[in-house]
């Protein structure tokens, strides 16, 4: 039986600016290949799934896919399936998505048909590939003829490219061949260290697709090698782009990089060609001032085989880095091959841009299937590693992000210099905690690289061994080198908020670049800063951002769960932390899922209902059990909810895998050990567990929404408590109460004012005249304003009954 042409396929399968035929057997040969190719090939779902929409749509039922009946027919829900609820075919429509983009991008770029899912729908739409169509000076199907280009035999070079390959092509390979490398130079005006650079895609005229975006990021981490070079930030040309009215994605060709350049007030541009003659390729290099088109420094070298295109291309950015004004010592001190430095591994180097393009379009979770394929094409990608384990981590699966750390640094020798000091500075700062280390590794690079980025590092390492004022400083500073640079806004707001300085936080908030918009730590700071001011509508407003991003939405969820659960709406915060949960579930996020419970369940304890305590705990261990954050958490709320053996073998575990662990040894270990003396009513061993405030205690908990919930003073005023010393206690608990910057809405703020109540109490029963009468007035007091913004609290909770009872007793 014959095929029916394209004009006979379902309207819904072509789209409408097609501008060539395509048959119904080309589009199955096509799906065929797919179906075989290794992006596709260990993925049974996402074949079955992908073989489903295209024949479905070839039967012209394209407008029938909805996904309850995808559910149903591909994943085999039941008839129960609620699209709302279990999100499998949205979250494999993306999936699928993603391995068809990274498909294309890759080996199948110049096949003749694509078949892609557009977004919003499920029908299949199959377009006649541009790449497939006849060269220059071919036959083209349809209308007119294909731009003319020139033409360097066996590759193609853009038109739009008026270089050295155009033209003279064969001329100079010819010469190049024979005389190695070429340099020529007018020796313009040099950079100096104060000027920025732009990084312009790379002219490929080999048709080789390896190429794209590979040789545009090898180059960029080749210059990034360089002290004295300053390349524009990716956000920086994400936002000048927007500015031009251009998609973020555009690529950068040499005259849209010179109006960037002019736009972002960049000094020069460098672009790049690589052409081919025979097995070998040839390779180019210019800077042009982008203000009046000088060429200020240009280098050509031909690379012998495609396999040693990345050291050729190492070779020739470090001749112009000297060529643009770097002095010689650092040229040659910092100078590790491309393929050293990163992989080597063309199509791991393709995965590994197509991940970063993919993390700067969309985020984390967009980036993790390429640098995924990255490491496994190549198992010594130590920037493979370290992108992925800084995507986990920013996704908050702190121990997947480990995983991956600790691989970086057991490959380090694969990186560059600058790159070694920063998996090294990782690999202390999470997988074994020590803060002194990590610290040091960013000195290290700051000294080295001292217009880089490590400062927002180093500033957190400060931040987390509770320096915070010294934190803001080196913050500062990285400010005003690179006031545009991602991050120093959301994080100097977040030191300002542990310093007690809201109209401070306020202004940094203000003054943040519009590019931050989109940082979820950037509304975290808001949201803290709202939950300070009492703001309930800008929590409201922050909510809905968090609840308008998938990857996120449980960010917000938890925030909301911590603010209910702080004015002792417990009901509305178990819900809120449920729904957390789902969501966190949904998007592979188990172990920040785990803690959400571990944190709730740690809020039961303290309000008295033990029981649900023990359960909520188990069931966050259940989800993540070998997750360093969830169980330190869930190790405190155990010991909380008076389980001492579990408390107690939680306690010893934490002690035996992060022996070297900064905060688990100044800060978890005394708090967990004190509870669990506590509950033995033991307050003298609780007391020595803890041994007073220590400036640690202040540090940021990097898996909590606020900065942190000071467990330590708390469980050391409890312990203060059960010892009868009145005024050590109120010390303790007004502590936490000054540190509200630090606290936000965590339970501790809640149940410090209660604690503080209690402690007046126990003053005023254990003294004697006026000074019996003053602790009686603050005891008051402090009853009251716990009461007042408990005022419409869930009735039933043991802690508010209890409150209510000693506070009509002391009246």
């Amino acid at each position: 039986m014959e095929s029916p042409s394209a004009k006979n396929l379902p309207s819904a399968a072509l789209p409408q600016a097609a501008k060539h035929a395509v048959s119904e057997a080309a589009v199955r040969g096509q799906l065929e290949r797919l179906l075989a190719s290794s992006v596709l090939r260990d993925s049974d779902l996402l074949r079955r799934f992908l073989r489903y929409i295209v024949e479905h749509t070839l039967a012209g039922e394209g407008d029938q896919l909805k996904e309850y009946r995808l559910g149903v027919e591909v994943f085999d829900r039941d008839a129960s399936f609620d699209p709302k609820i279990d999100p499998v075919v949205r979250m494999s429509a993306r999936r699928l998505r993603a391995k068809l983009h990274e498909y294309y991008e890759n080996g199948g770029l110049r096949d003749a048909v694509r078949i892609e899912v557009p977004r919003g729908a499920y029908a299949a739409c199959f377009v006649a590939s541009p790449a497939s169509q006849p060269l220059a000076g071919e036959e083209t199907p349809g209308p007119g003829k294909a731009e003319q280009v020139d033409r360097v035999s066996p590759g193609r070079v853009p038109g739009g490219w008026k270089w050295s390959f155009a033209g003279t092509a064969l001329l100079l390979i010819a010469a190049l061949a024979a005389g190695g490398f070429y340099y020529r130079s007018r020796q313009a005006k040099r950079l100096t260290d104060k000027d920025t650079v732009v990084i312009s895609d790379f002219a490929n005229s080999t048709g080789d697709p390896v190429f794209d975006d590979t040789l545009k990021t090898a180059l960029s981490i080749s210059l990034r090698q360089s002290p004295f070079l300053n390349v524009l930030p990716e956000d920086a040309v994400a936002k000048t782009l927007q500015l031009m009215a251009r998609p973020a994605d555009s690529k950068l060709m040499p005259d849209v990089a010179r109006e960037l350049c002019q736009r972002a007030g960049s000094q020069a541009y460098i672009a790049g060609a690589i052409g081919s003659l025979g097995s070998e390729f040839v390779l180019g290099l210019k800077a042009v001032n982008c203000e009046n088109g000088d060429t200020l420094a240009e280098e050509q070298a031909t690379a012998a085989s495609k396999e040693k295109v990345l050291d050729t291309l190492g070779r020739v950015a470090s001749k112009l880095r000297g060529e643009l004004g770097e002095s010689l010592a650092t040229v040659q001190k910092l100078d590790v091959p491309l393929a050293e430095a990163t992989t080597t591994s063309l199509d791991a180097l393709k995965a590994y841009s197509l991940g970063d393009r993919a993390y700067d379009l969309k985020g984390p979770a967009a980036a993790l299937p390429y640098h995924q394929h990255a490491i496994e094409l190549d198992a010594n990608f130590a920037m493979g590693y370290m992108a992925l384990g800084n995507e986990y981590w920013g996704l908050g699966e702190l121990e997947r992000a480990n995983e991956y750390f600790t691989k970086a640094f057991q490959v380090r020798q694969h990186a560059s210099e600058r790159e070694k000091l920063g998996i090294t500075a990782a690999y202390y700062s999470s997988v074994t905690g020590e803060l002194d280390k990590a610290a040091q590794a960013y000195r290290e690079e700051i000294e080295s690289y001292p217009r880089g980025g490590a400062y927002g590092d180093l500033a957190e390492m400060y931040a987390e061994e509770g320096q915070h004022e010294k934190a803001a400083e080196i913050t500062r500073q990285a400010m005003r080198l690179k006031p545009d640079e991602a991050g120093w806004y959301e994080n100097l707001a977040h030191r300002a908020l542990a310093l007690q300085r809201l109209a401070e936080a306020r202004q940094i908030l203000l003054q943040a670049p519009p590019s931050k918009v989109d940082s979820p730590l950037f509304h975290n700071a808001l949201y803290g800063l709202a939950f300070l001011e009492a703001d309930s509508a800008a929590m409201a407003e922050q909510g809905r951002w968090f609840a308008d991003k998938p990857d996120y939405e449980s960010w917000g969820l938890s925030l909301a769960s911590d603010t209910e659960a702080y004015g002792g709406h417990l009901r509305a915060a178990r819900n809120l932390v449920q729904r957390a949960v789902d969501s966190a579930v949904r998007n592979d996020g188990k172990e920040t899922a785990a803690i959400y419970l571990a944190i709730a369940a740690q809020r039961e304890a303290a309000f008295g209902n033990l029981a649900d305590a023990r359960q909520t705990e188990a069931r966050a261990l259940k989800l993540a059990p070998k997750s360093r954050a969830a169980e330190s958490e869930a190790a405190l709320a155990f010991a909380m909810a008076g389980d001492r053996e579990r408390g107690q073998s939680l306690a010893k575990d934490l002690e035996e895998r992060f022996p070297l662990d900064t905060q688990m040894k100044a800060v978890w270990l005394p708090a967990i050990r004190a509870q669990l003396a506590l509950d033995q009513k033991n307050p003298a061993a609780a007391l020595h567990d803890t041994q007073g405030v220590s400036e640690i205690e202040f540090g940021s908990i990097s898996f909590v929404n606020n900065v942190s919930c000071l467990y330590e003073g708390y469980v050391r005023g409890e312990a203060y408590l059960a010892a009868g010393q009145g005024k050590a206690a109120a010390s303790e608990f007004q502590t936490i109460l000054n540190h509200s910057g630090i606290v936000w809405n965590c339970w501790t703020g809640a149940m410090a004012r209660l604690g503080l109540a209690r402690a007046n109490a126990l003053q005023f029963r254990t003294s004697q005249g006026a000074d019996a009468d003053a602790a009686r007035v603050r005891a008051l007091a402090a009853y009251e304003d716990f009461l007042t913004l408990w005022k419409d609290a869930d009735p039933e909770i043991p802690v508010l009954k209890q409150a209510k009872a000693d506070y009509a007793k002391l009246r």
